[in-house]
């Protein structure tokens, strides 16, 4: 029997309506957050799953309670599925990070694979922390059908992973909206096929936070968004 992960990205938080650099930054889901979380938590109602685990963030943990919302499973804390260490970027307004950290702004927006925050993490950290902690969760759980919650750059990453490709196809993998989910199933050799990718088909045009921005925009190829 193969083993089934539902990826998860956190419902909105402050950092993500302000554009700050959340990283680590420890915040509470948005109002337009909580109410996005009541429709992913009608969208998991009827689907079945035997584990649930979470970032140790709290935007991931109130997530999770919602995926969570009618099944009463005991929640699992998993600190790989954390999110980018942003260092001296925590916090940050996006529009001061061009002028003060310049090569940081480059390597973000044209070549993710590169980027290091001053202070924090390298991209490839988190490539190689969340493709670590999904497959120990995937393995500990064979057969089974888990739920997992985790943050916009670190399923960014794990998604290219989850293609076939390298960190350094990170650039064509497009940026999720907030609660979108993906859905992955493992072989008996644990290798990862998708079943599809990103979904946020749960939430009403009115609650899309990318729909809002444009950001995102400059930080992907072509290809991604077709």
């Amino acid at each position: 029997m193969n083993t089934r992960i539902y990826l998860v990205r956190h419902a909105e938080a402050q950092g993500n309506v302000n554009r700050t650099f959340q990283g680590h930054s420890d915040c509470p889901v948005t109002e337009r957050g909580m109410r996005q979380l009541d429709c992913l938590a009608e969208r998991f109602r009827t689907v079945r799953f035997d584990a649930l685990y979470s970032s140790p963030l709290l935007r991931a943990r109130q997530t999770a309670e919602e995926v969570n919302r009618y099944h009463g499973l005991e929640l699992q804390i998993d600190p790989g599925l954390i999110e980018i260490n942003g260092g001296e970027l925590e916090g940050m307004h996006w529009n001061e990070i061009p002028e003060r950290f310049p090569q940081q702004q480059h390597d973000w927006d044209v070549a993710p694979q590169n980027y290091c925050a001053p202070g924090g993490d390298r991209m490839i950290d988190v490539y190689e922390r969340i493709t670590a902690a999904i497959d120990r969760i995937v393995r500990a759980n064979s057969g089974k059908i888990i739920a997992v919650v985790s943050h916009g750059c670190a399923i960014r990453n794990y998604l290219c992973f989850a293609n076939g490709w390298g960190i350094e196809q990170l650039r064509n993998i497009m940026w999720e909206e907030n609660t979108a989910v993906s859905c992955i199933d493992y072989d008996e050799d644990f290798r990862p096929h998708i079943v599809y990718q990103s979904d946020a088909g749960h939430l009403p045009d009115e609650l899309r936070t990318l729909a809002r921005q444009s950001w995102w925009k400059t930080t992907i190829t072509e290809e991604a968004t077709k």
